[in-house]
């Protein structure tokens, strides 16, 4: 199975939907740990990066990063 490209401000999809029915998610924070924030109700979310790779579903949006 090949490595899930992502990156920071993408929009994922997770495997579970978030309690307020959006299944959408924004990458507001990378490092050890992944902040991620509902499109929907904006509740974030600190993850482990382990923990999100094994549920994170799909990317659904690449963000906007800045090139140097």
């Amino acid at each position: 199975m090949d490595k899930k490209q992502y990156g920071l401000n993408d929009i994922v999809e997770m495997k579970k939907p978030h309690p307020c029915g959006t299944n959408s998610w924004k990458i507001i924070r990378m490092g050890m740990d992944i902040r991620i924030k509902c499109t929907g109700c904006s509740h974030s979310v600190l993850i482990p990066r382990r923990e999100f790779e094994r549920k994170i579903k799909k990317v659904l949006k690449k963000g906007e990063e800045s090139i140097n």
